[in-house]
């Protein structure tokens, strides 16, 4: 019983003698750093997003200024035009109309028109919702 009355006496000792306050600044201190640290973490991502941001609307801005050019306006509407035609050709000239017969496309060729429609529409759709998005219409 000796020995548990020393111990005792010893860690009411060492709590009154500020060594305790020492231990809690010490732990203090390592969590005002881990938090400082967490801090800059996030003011370096907020600052990355916010430079791809500008990236992003510096090239949309590119992309409207050559837009707005009919020669490179055209491009996307021209390369998808035989597509259309063909659709076009099936749909009203071979079946409502039953007019005739179309070859059907080549597996290369039903890849791109695959790929040109595809991209047209959602390209084009998801290009209006990172507008409103950046915009801020999204909400």
């Amino acid at each position: 019983m000796g020995w548990l009355w020393k111990l005792a006496t010893w860690a009411l000792s060492f709590a009154s003698s500020g060594a305790v306050g020492r231990v809690l600044d010490t732990f203090d201190k390592r969590t005002d750093a881990q938090t400082e640290k967490e801090r800059m973490h996030t003011e370096v991502t907020k600052e990355a997003i916010r430079a791809e941001v500008e990236a992003q609307k510096a090239g949309r801005e590119i992309l409207i200024a050559e837009q707005g050019r009919w020669y490179t306006a055209i491009i996307r509407p021209l390369f998808a035009l035989p597509f259309v035609i063909y659709i076009w050709k099936l749909v009203v000239w071979d079946k409502v109309l039953s007019l005739g017969a179309t070859d059907p496309l080549s597996t290369q060729l039903s890849d791109i028109m695959l790929t040109v429609i595809g991209a047209f529409f959602i390209g084009r759709t998801t290009e209006k919702v990172v507008d409103r998005i950046m915009s801020g219409r999204g909400r």
